[in-house]
């Protein structure tokens, strides 16, 4: 098989068997940028510790609820985890404000308070959690593949439990959307 020189270089630095990262792969561009994002989710995850309770309040659904407290418990343990990895760069934990997560709070809110309150209220909140779900999805899996390439080995196996943890908060949503939220929303009828 052939390897170019950048393959060369990748394939090198995921077998390293350091866990932190070098001063010359902190301040590579792909490591800075690998911090940046880092303190973008650190500030998302922050954000949705105060954002779930909210979607708590406003959920009639029980499978809803449930599913939202359990999330919201593994919220706050997604924050421990990103501390960690700041720990592990020799950083101090500290967030970049997230844009994107702040526009998807910011519309869960605003589809919180234009759906009536029920079942509709709980498909709108289901709605807003699953692009939630989706953004984290994205960020984490992005830095889990930054932390192989750039040899923070130690992080990868942290950021993939975050991951698989997003992944099944999302096919949960999904399961209490289709089993009855969204039918029973689908009955309802404008007045």
């Amino acid at each position: 098989m052939l390897f170019t020189s950048n393959d060369k270089k990748m394939k090198s630095k995921t077998s390293k068997s350091q866990g932190n990262l070098s001063r010359e792969e902190l301040s590579s561009k792909l490591g800075q940028l690998f911090e940046d994002e880092l303190r973008d989710i650190y500030w998302a995850e922050k954000a949705l510790t105060k954002a779930i309770p909210k979607m708590i309040k406003n959920a009639t659904s029980a499978e809803l609820v449930e599913s939202l407290e359990n999330h919201l418990e593994e919220t706050e343990g997604h924050v421990g985890r990103l501390e960690q990895i700041f720990s592990m760069l020799g950083k101090e934990p500290r967030g970049k404000k997230c844009e994107g997560m702040q526009g998807i709070v910011k519309e869960a809110q605003e589809l919180m308070s234009d759906a009536d309150q029920g079942v509709m209220r709980d498909a709108a909140i289901i709605s807003a959690a699953q692009k939630v779900e989706h953004y984290e999805i994205s960020s984490y899996g992005t830095l889990r593949t930054f932390a192989q390439v750039l040899g923070l080995n130690e992080a990868v196996p942290v950021l993939e439990s975050t991951l698989e943890e997003e992944k099944n908060a999302d096919r949960i949503l999904t399961e209490v959307a289709t089993s009855a939220v969204n039918i029973d929303a689908a009955s309802e009828v404008e007045e």
